[in-house]
């Protein structure tokens, strides 16, 4: 399936899906007995059903995604809770040194607390990721040294930053998807969870072209995939 590389290391991965647009068709036909009718009709049907919020069929395609992203970018990510979560356990495994740097630093809108603009040169971007990479170092030292000292993997995880990278797979059926995309594929969505979100549309698009079609045109409430 097809990954795609997002932030300094992390990445989204397809890992399966089941079902597709016709999924969909049958679904809704079953109760009149009808099915697959011909491109056209079957088309027609999907975008109906997205126009009037008949949103039950789309829940019978599922999509199961393997997720490498920072906790702080999880932590958002599992506020949608109609879905199955798996996450990369730091009792069970040593995590590795793995924190996310930004590319380029951001600073407050001065009018939408949701939103951050680019930095413009108020923030000294050199400094400022000294600043993160120092905190990340001794967080980890801090980290192995108890390890060493014989404390627990639950307990000595604690001391790491949320910036640390952590794994997930999601179970998410296709009309939970598309909520977290109307919310995720937004501007106001905070800039690194938006990349994910961007990459989870492509593959979504892909799977499923007509239901992804219908979705920008009835029922997206975001704005960065028109």
């Amino acid at each position: 399936m097809k990954v795609f590389k997002i932030l300094d290391r992390g990445f989204a991965e397809l890992v399966s899906v089941m079902g597709d647009d016709l999924t969909v068709v049958k679904a809704a036909r079953v109760s009149t007995g009808g099915g697959v009718k011909g491109p056209e009709k079957d088309k027609r049907l999907i975008n109906y059903l997205m126009k009037n919020h008949h949103e039950t069929p789309f829940e019978h395609v599922v999509f199961t995604f393997h997720i490498k992203c920072p906790i702080f970018v999880a932590r958002q990510w599992f506020r949608h809770r109609i879905a199955s979560y798996n996450e990369k356990s730091g009792r069970y495994s040593e995590m590795r040194y793995e924190f996310y740097i930004p590319d380029k630093m951001r600073i407050p809108h001065p009018k939408d607390k949701q939103m951050s603009i680019p930095n413009d040169g108020i923030v000294d971007e050199k400094k400022a990721k000294e600043l993160m990479k120092e905190v990340y170092k001794h967080a980890y030292e801090a980290y192995e040294r108890l390890l060493k000292m014989g404390v627990a993997r639950e307990l000595a995880r604690i001391v790491l930053p949320i910036a640390l990278y952590t794994e997930f797979y999601w179970t998410v059926n296709m009309r939970s998807l598309m909520n977290f995309l109307s919310l995720r594929a937004d501007s106001h969505a905070q800039w690194e969870i938006q990349r994910y979100a961007l990459a989870i549309a492509q593959m979504f698009e892909e799977c499923c072209p007509w239901s992804y079609e219908a979705f920008l045109k009835h029922a997206y409430r975001g704005d960065l995939l028109k």
